[in-house]
């Protein structure tokens, strides 16, 4: 996030993604990684069983394998599912990758992405995009072409959107964070207060949902989104998730969901089962992936060789675990499936 996904139900064809957004929109020759495991160990001993409960979703079976790397930041991975594809933000690298599951090539999805940080897709199965570059909140149409859908509020430009998802109602959630300047999230001062906010797609109409969060960062829904789950990444002394109500479309009174010590919690997704998988660091036996239950027991742990950003569920059966990391995206197959 800071420098310190829904299964379309419109038919989208996969011809439809790759000839719209990759004709329109992309630059570049493809190059390709060979999909790797980091061992060929099993149990996998990056795969950390924490509580009996981890053994319900975790595969141990499966490797940690490292499906592209050469980036310079990678954030915001998001899921494709008819075309089979997984984008991603190469932040530094000013450019939207994506990762084909079927050729196993990695190519530009959209350079010059305007910093694009996080990334989800809406109930229609459109890419929607932060875009620190440009403060602003856009949308892939499926012929390629780019929708701004939001880059103010109440005549102001927004600091550098962070993070976003998309609700059952259609509805956009997303955090504005005052981390700048620097260069990689568009280099502006902060305009306004860091806040999470809610957008309407159809009216255009934005409201701030909370104001109350110290550097609002990573954030995603529990399964019947009766709870939005927040990183409050600027708390001192330690960076703790926050878990709000979701009442309609406002938030009630925060309480804290896991202090995280000397971790760093960054982007987070929810599993099936209500298991949070949170992106994570900071450092030698913090960097990778940390999964909490409903009640906040830390149940497992997938260590990775560098400091995790943002994940995502994936594949044809969303049981794939996708890791963005600083300089590469990693890969595990779980036992359990994303929730959206």
């Amino acid at each position: 996030m800071g420098l310190n996904d829904h299964f379309p139900t419109t038919p989208l064809s996969r011809r439809t993604v790759v000839a719209g957004a990759t004709m329109a929109l992309m630059a570049g020759v493809s190059r390709a990684w060979a999909t790797t495991p980091l061992t060929i160990t099993l149990p996998d001993p990056a795969v950390k069983i924490l509580d009996p409960a981890f053994n319900a979703v975790i595969n141990t079976l499966s490797n940690v394998e490292k499906v592209a790397s050469g980036f310079e930041w990678t954030e915001g991975p998001v899921w494709l599912g008819e075309a089979s594809l997984l984008v991603f933000s190469d932040i530094r690298g000013d450019r939207l990758m994506k990762w084909d599951a079927l050729t196993q090539e990695t190519s530009p999805f959209r350079t010059d992405s305007h910093f694009a940080n996080g990334n989800t897709v809406d109930r229609q199965g459109r890419l929607v995009t932060c875009e620190c570059g440009s403060r602003s909140i856009t949308r892939t149409e499926y012929d390629g072409t780019v929708t701004t859908l939001s880059a103010s509020f109440e005549g102001k430009p927004y600091n550098s959107p962070n993070d976003i998802v998309c609700k059952s109602d259609g509805s956009i959630w997303f955090t504005d964070p005052a981390f700048g300047p620097n260069v990689a999230e568009g280099n502006f001062a902060p305009d306004m207060p860091a806040r999470v906010y809610r957008l309407d797609p159809a009216s255009g109409k934005v409201t701030v949902v909370a104001d109350d969060v110290p550097g609002p960062n990573g954030l995603c829904f529990s399964v019947d989104e009766r709870t939005l789950y927040i990183v409050a990444s600027r708390h001192e002394p330690n960076r703790q998730i926050w878990r709000y109500p979701v009442n309609g479309d406002r938030l009630g009174a925060r309480g804290l969901f896991v202090d995280c010590g000397k971790g760093a919690a960054d982007g987070l997704r929810c599993d099936i089962h209500d298991n949070l998988w949170c992106g994570w660091g900071m450092g030698a036996g913090l960097d990778g992936v940390v999964v909490f239950d409903r009640t906040a027991r830390m149940i497992g742990r997938i260590d990775l060789p560098e400091r995790c950003p943002n994940v995502c569920f994936g594949g044809v059966h969303r049981n794939e675990l996708y890791m963005a990391g600083h300089t590469a995206v990693y890969r595990l197959v779980t036992k359990t499936r994303g929730a959206v």
